[in-house]
């Protein structure tokens, strides 16, 4: 990829791809983004209209919509910001399209790349996940840009190397406004986010999907906390280190302490909006909490506090 403007698409018109494609397109981006359905609607008649849960700022701003990505467009960029439990049924939509060399998956995967190198060939598989939350109130998508010490958005060539393409990619993601950096394994990072949201999202789940709640329910916070740290044993006896190095902390301080400190979080101002994504999220939640229960079953590493916390994610049961 040259160093010019990007043609990029955004597959997915959720609060993740209509922030990114917004800020992307007022930064200089030529950006499009595929919606169905009532949100395309929406972003066709009001455009993608953002509220800054910081300061309160509402914007509006104009992008291309699109309902399909047919085999002859092209793009410089196709960012698949979807859930997890939807990306399969649109790999083969994205393998027909020939034309984009460059095709980045922004969600959850515990369950590594092979899926996507499988229907689209190794050289166009890029992989990351988006420094920023929120949630959607009509039309209207109310959102929080984490700092660059919490999570910036994060992606990685899948062989761990800085290539042109990432630094241009990172680059228009400074431009945009978010915090960006290059990982050497983003397959490790993505599986040690899945193992810290999982057990957070049970947990939240078991408390109503009321953080407060959640704050002063001492079994949901040690169950929470315990599940991550189930989580990163069964990461080490697959030989996946954790990734980035600092959540080690979830190790080693004492579980009082981390109580603590995830009650503080949990009450902070902004937290609504990292967590709110996740009470309408509970079939990609079933779906890589089955993917990490399936990983759990090839070690010896008991998993107790997940499998407490596995039914309030799972409706069904």
């Amino acid at each position: 990829m040259k160093n010019k403007q990007m043609k990029v698409l955004f597959y997915g018109a959720g609060v993740i791809g209509s922030l990114y494609a917004a800020r992307l397109q007022e930064s200089g981006q030529d950006v499009s983004i595929l919606a169905r359905g009532q949100r395309l609607v929406d972003i066709r008649e009001h455009g993608i209209v953002l509220d800054d849960g910081a300061t309160g700022q509402r914007t509006t701003t104009r992008v291309t919509a699109v309902e399909r990505l047919a085999p002859e467009d092209a793009y410089d960029l196709v960012a698949v910001t979807m859930p997890r439990n939807k990306v399969p049924a649109v790999l083969p939509v994205l393998a027909a399209n020939q034309q984009t060399p460059n095709v980045l998956f922004m969600n959850q995967n515990i369950v590594g790349p092979d899926e996507m190198i499988n229907a689209l060939g190794r050289e166009r598989v890029l992989l990351g996940f988006p420094g920023a939350g929120g949630m959607r109130e009509g039309h209207v998508v109310r959102y929080i840009v984490t700092s660059r010490r919490e999570q910036a958005t994060t992606i990685g060539e899948l062989d761990g190397r800085t290539t042109s393409r990432l630094k241009q990619i990172a680059d228009a993601l400074e431009g945009a406004g978010f915090p960006a950096e290059i990982c050497p394994n983003m397959d490790a990072w993505l599986k040690t986010h899945t193992a810290e949201i999982l057990p957070t999202a049970g947990a939240f789940y078991m408390t109503g999907c009321d953080r407060h709640r959640l704050a002063r329910t001492r079994e949901g916070m040690v169950l929470m906390l315990r599940g991550i740290r189930e989580g990163y044993k069964v990461l080490r006896e697959l030989g996946v280190p954790i990734t980035p190095s600092n959540h080690k902390i979830f190790n080693w301080l004492p579980e009082p302490i981390l109580v603590f400190i995830m009650r503080r979080m949990l009450v902070g101002e902004m937290t609504e909006l990292k967590v709110g994504h996740a009470s309408a999220a509970r079939g990609e939640m079933k779906q890589i909490a089955d993917e990490f229960r399936a990983l759990a079953r090839k070690t010896s590493v008991p998993t107790p506090a997940m499998e407490r916390l596995y039914p309030y994610i799972d409706q069904a049961v």
